[in-house]
């Protein structure tokens, strides 16, 4: 019996990851020029006009240079993990101050009313800020996106347990079938639900790939339908 034409071919885990690498490598490579246009002309601005600036706008031009500074080191990092060597870069991180910041991104960018983020006394850790902050993202924005009728509400908490750090990242959202506890991992596989917001499927996949270039994983550890929990380990330095 001859194939469905129509039907496109199937592609293999190889496939799938091999595609998110030229992916990662292409992007991050176009990114890094006007990246690096975008922070120079900002500094230029602020040499030249400096003086001259209110307090507001001076602190915008600094702003956009240093996200522009955040966002080479960041594509640089999905370079070298798309080349198989991922570049890490240990500091010392205040976690607390990481989750603030990428919660502040996400509420602009998402545009989200009446989120809610728990996350008091969070420690500081020894890792790459650039990689650990990414995966955050993707776990963060996923609570925002997948929301149910009210309005998010996102706990984070840590805590050490011998050699690693566990990072819990809760929230009242949609819920996943246990069914697809593994399955969420995959490259561009979507939760078969009705109402879920269209994506390319590569979040959750990304963030794993991130943890694990710092020696670390995520996995859901609890989801029914008043929310998930997923879990961060990262090894203590």
């Amino acid at each position: 019996m001859s194939s469905n034409p129509t039907r496109p071919p199937e592609t293999s885990a190889a496939d799938n990851e091999e595609r998110i690498k030229r992916f990662l490598a292409t992007a991050s490579h176009d990114l890094q020029s006007p990246l690096r246009h975008i922070a120079m002309y900002a500094e230029v601005l602020l040499d030249d006009l400096e003086e001259t600036l209110e307090d507001e706008h001076r602190q915008s031009l600094r702003m956009i240079m240093e996200k522009a500074q955040t966002a080479q080191r960041l594509t640089k990092a999905l370079m070298s993990l798309a080349g198989g060597t991922p570049q890490v870069t240990p500091e010392e991180v205040d976690l607390q101050a990481l989750v603030e910041n990428v919660w502040g991104e996400l509420i602009d960018e998402t545009a989200v009313r009446n989120a809610a983020l728990a996350s008091e006394g969070l420690p500081s850790i020894r890792t790459d800020r650039a990689l650990l902050g990414l995966a955050l993202r993707h776990l963060i924005s996923n609570a925002l996106i997948y929301r149910g009728d009210s309005p998010p509400h996102v706990t984070i908490k840590a805590d050490r347990d011998g050699p690693l750090w566990f990072i819990r990242i809760s929230d009242n959202g949609l819920g996943i079938d246990p069914a697809h506890r593994e399955r969420i991992f995959e490259p561009f596989w979507k939760l078969p639900k009705a109402g879920t917001v269209p994506g390319a499927g590569l979040g959750l996949p990304t963030a794993r790939e991130f943890l694990k270039a710092l020696g670390g994983d995520v996995s859901l550890e609890h989801s029914d339908d008043r929310g998930s929990r997923f879990t961060i380990q990262l090894p203590i330095a």
